[in-house]
């Protein structure tokens, strides 16, 4: 009997390249890799399931959760972990230093479900300001953009506006009409150097390592997912993702501790990764839902508060059951 074939569509990175050049396979399947950008897959994977087996904005894969209309099941490989601190920039002299300054403010962002933005909302909760204490505005950040990948219905006491067409977020925050921009992609104009945009944290680093100790969180963006039709169709297959995803993670930092011949254009990989494996005491980017559920359970909770969850989710029900006790 032939084996089953399945293609994984996602984002090209040092974790998933080992799948596309045969270094690493999943028992019982052949897998073809579709590379693509988040913003494209998120809504051709939500608005039309197009991919058997994608990267998925956890945020949506929430929000869909919660309503009960998730065409997807996740395995609890995390794609995409990123400290979002560096997603915060301010407007230059309008007197905003620290997360409990955004009261009251104007804040753009390219999409109000969008992971980065809840994960800052969750620290901005945290700090006394909530969601309702902020207009939010949506739009593309350096062009015009088609705003939410899906609708989402949120509480009357949180004011959401699309911005206009031929705006951007980048020329509001210059032109004073924002005070801020949650994006985790930079605003074209604080690339070329304008000094009327600035960071909320100047040292990104010390702000992120110091998060990380207080909260223990590496915070989580994308997780894999399957179909359901596939999940119900192959109901091994959730478990044979999760270990060779297990398997291509711990190849790829091994390989980030070489120091005989560089394996990323980086001087200082090697000290670097030994500087995180210090901070962290072990695995900087688990996977699991165990070793993830505090984070996890902060994620639905912060989704609740901020309105665009329409419950709180129990993080198990985001998962396939097969999973929940798997290790890498």
């Amino acid at each position: 009997m032939s084996k089953p074939e399945f293609t994984i569509t996602c984002v090209a990175t040092d974790r998933t390249r080992l799948f596309a050049t045969g270094e690493v396979d999943v028992p019982g399947c052949k897998i073809g890799m579709n590379f693509s950008e988040p913003e494209a897959i998120f809504r051709e994977a939500l608005n039309n399931q197009s991919f058997e087996l994608t990267e998925l904005s956890m945020s949506s894969h929430i929000i869909t959760t919660a309503r009960g209309d998730a065409h997807y099941i996740a395995v609890p490989v995390f794609l995409s972990r990123a400290f979002r601190h560096s997603a915060i920039f301010i407007r230059s002299g309008a007197g905003i230093s620290s997360l409990a300054d955004l009261k009251g403010a104007k804040i753009g962002v390219p999409e109000y479900q969008q992971t980065a933005a809840m994960w800052v909302r969750g620290m901005m909760a945290d700090e006394g300001v909530a969601a309702s204490d902020v207009t939010w505005h949506v739009g593309g950040l350096n062009a015009p953009s088609a705003g939410e990948r899906i609708a989402i219905k949120l509480p009357e006491d949180i004011v959401v506006k699309p911005i206009d067409a031929d705006d951007t977020l980048d020329e509001m925050l210059l032109t004073g009409r924002l005070d801020a921009i949650i994006s985790p992609r930079v605003p074209a104009s604080l690339l070329r150097g304008d000094p009327r945009i600035a960071r909320l944290y100047p040292d990104l680093r010390a702000a992120e390592v110091d998060y990380y100790h207080k909260t223990g969180f590496f915070p989580i963006m994308h997780a894999l997912a399957l179909r359901k039709d596939i999940a119900e169709a192959h109901p091994w297959l959730p478990e044979a993702l999760f270990n060779a995803f297990s398997k291509a993670k711990r190849m790829r930092q091994d390989e980030m501790a070489l120091g005989n011949v560089l394996r990323i254009s980086l001087p200082w990989a090697a000290h670097d990764y030994a500087d995180t494996m210090a901070i962290t005491g072990g695995d900087p980017w688990p996977y699991g839902f165990e070793p993830n559920r505090a984070e996890l359970e902060a994620m639905t909770r912060y989704m609740h508060a901020d309105g665009t969850a329409s419950r709180k989710v129990a993080p198990e029900e985001l998962f396939h059951p097969s999973t929940l006790r798997l290790v890498d």
